[in-house]
């Protein structure tokens, strides 16, 4: 039965595969089960939803041969995972002697069985009554990533001892210590909508940027050492103030941060408006403290942003062997930067688009109220700058 890719994996009928494959699925694993037949019985969630490099998740073939053509048809489509020749025989090699002692019909007959492409390997394949094995992969595919895997495989058993199912887990070919890092200093929130954004595509979206003022002159004044020091808590602060107000953290360039609030995140663009100018508003806030850690005076760590609305800006997450970061093109994002640079003396400027997408509660729950804002062109401005002028003169804005 095919599983497409919008489809859940139901859990196996056999009761020790379905403990077995709830707390893989539980646990979060990269994991698939084959019972005693080699017939796949389970794919977690999780597996898949990598498998198509974070776009649905993959479909698959339950109750087909793991290394026959049935699996084999689907699996060359997969955008990640095992999808090239080589990473398939590789895998097929590392659980082949399993395969063949499981096989009653012995070379002759699982040469029937699996896929063409990998029946020539069979007779280099010896039998094997080992519990567990342990093996590294090249996982590509059509999706631009890749990478060493590492996969575990192992047999269940059930009380008896009598061999039930042969289970296989994967995961990043680094250590424990290297993912917790990197799990545990980032928020789980904020992953999971880094992850949501995967497929770059246009989102109707609040944006936010937000600078360091006279930051050239600060950083004539303190030590290359110290102003490092300071540059890292701002960042660190105002990135939290974009998570907790549930945004999308973008990319850092010198002092300066820039943040998305996609509607698809917050299911309205009144929500998404209103976290804007709340996380704005926490950075804000938070910036006395920062300087009071840093050794500064208050008035020597003072943010402007411009705040603005995107209805056509394409986003996406863009993922390298360095980075992965979200970030967005489009006319208004560049316009939100040109809001920014205008808002000297520490304000926050909003364009009229993002104000007016606030609903009445939201606006109240923020104390703003709508209808007695005063509202000035951006190139009208006393602090418009020459880019403002030139590229945005007409947005009209307002300070919040």
């Amino acid at each position: 039965m095919r599983i497409e890719a919008d489809v859940p994996c139901p859990l196996p009928d056999d009761p020790v595969l379905a403990e077995w494959a709830t707390a893989m699925r539980d646990m979060g694993d990269w994991a698939f089960i084959v019972d005693s037949s080699w017939r796949v019985r389970f794919m977690t969630e999780e597996l898949r939803l990598s498998f198509a490099a974070d776009v649905e998740m993959v479909p698959f073939v339950l109750g087909a041969h793991m290394f026959g053509p049935e699996m084999e048809a689907v699996r060359v489509a997969w955008p990640f995972g095992p999808t090239g020749p080589e990473s398939w025989k590789e895998s097929f090699v590392h659980v082949g002697g399993w395969v063949l002692s499981d096989t009653a019909g012995g070379k002759t007959e699982l040469k029937s069985i699996v896929d063409p492409s990998l029946a020539e390997l069979i007779d280099g394949i010896a039998p094997s009554l080992a519990n567990v094995t342990l093996g590294t992969t090249v996982a590509g595919g059509t999706s631009e990533r890749d990478g060493m895997v590492c996969r575990l495989a192992f047999r269940l058993r059930d009380h008896t001892g009598a061999l039930r199912a042969t289970a296989m887990s994967f995961r990043p070919a680094v250590g424990m210590n290297v993912l917790g890092t990197m799990a545990l200093e980032r928020d789980p929130g904020h992953l999971v909508r880094q992850r949501s954004v995967a497929q770059a595509r246009r989102r109707p979206a609040a944006i936010l940027f937000a600078d360091l003022e006279s930051s050239s002159a600060l950083s004539r004044t303190l030590s290359t050492s110290s102003y490092f020091s300071a540059g890292r808590r701002i960042v660190r602060a105002t990135d939290r103030c974009i998570v907790d107000a549930g945004g999308l953290a973008g990319r850092h360039v010198g002092d300066g941060v820039v943040a998305f609030f996609p509607v698809e995140v917050f299911d309205s663009e009144s929500a998404a408006a209103r976290a804007c100018v709340r996380a704005a508003r926490d950075i804000e806030a938070v910036m006395p403290e920062v300087a009071e850690r840093c050794g500064l005076a208050a008035d020597q760590l003072v943010m402007r942003f411009g705040l603005h609305w995107g209805s056509t800006i394409y986003m996406g997450n863009i993922g390298t062997l360095a980075r992965s970061e979200v970030t967005a093109l489009g006319d208004e994002v560049n316009e939100a930067a040109r809001i920014e640079a205008c808002a000297t003396g520490g304000r926050i400027l909003a364009s009229k688009p993002l104000v007016e997408r606030l609903t009445d509660n939201d606006a109240t729950t923020l104390g703003i109220d709508p209808d007695r804002l005063v509202y000035t062109q951006l190139g009208q401005l006393t602090t418009a700058t020459e880019k403002a002028r030139r590229d945005a003169p007409a947005i009209a804005v307002c300070e919040l």
